[in-house]
């Protein structure tokens, strides 16, 4: 049973804290800390977990995105196992597709293998839209081990606030 609210103020979510960026918005878990990490072109914002750096989230702004999902850099043979195809390394989809405030936002889920011996893989979900002439990128991750034990409602609220004015 949680705490009484005796004066009657209204609860806010202190798990989340507001971020406003000028032409984006999105709600930051708030014990992420800010990165200087830059990992892509037209990156505008960086945290991370302030346990495990594997866990964070980036907004790009930028005309191009052939760099996001990483280039395939193996080639050899491979068996089927843990939602991959045979000789398949990474695999995206488009879950979803939505409108806010008349701008079409689409929603992708990508897990990726990662060699690191450590996470098994990342679950990535990026929220891209465009708008002003360009695109717009929030792309938020765990790796896989802390996306089952707690980090999977961090990173699903985080990539679903991202909005652009």
């Amino acid at each position: 049973m949680g705490a009484a609210n005796i004066f009657g103020k209204p609860r806010t979510n202190t798990d989340f804290l507001p971020y406003n960026g000028g032409e984006f918005k999105i709600q930051i878990p708030a014990k992420w800390n800010p990165s200087k990490e830059v990992e892509y072109p037209g990156q505008v914002l960086r945290y991370e977990d302030n346990f495990e750096t594997t866990t964070n989230v980036a907004v790009v702004v930028t005309p191009t995105v052939d760099y996001l999902l990483g280039k395939q850099a193996y080639f050899g043979k491979i068996q089927a196992e843990g939602g991959f195809d045979e000789n398949a390394v990474a695999m995206a989809t488009i879950l979803e597709t939505l409108v806010i405030g008349g701008k079409q936002y689409y929603s992708l889920s990508v897990l990726t293998r990662t060699a690191d011996g450590d996470e098994g893989g990342k679950h990535q979900l990026i929220t891209a839209t465009v708008a002003n002439g360009k695109l717009y990128i929030c792309k938020a991750q765990a790796g896989d081990k802390r996306w089952f034990k707690r980090a999977r409602k961090f990173v699903e609220s985080t990539a679903g606030s991202f909005s652009v004015a």
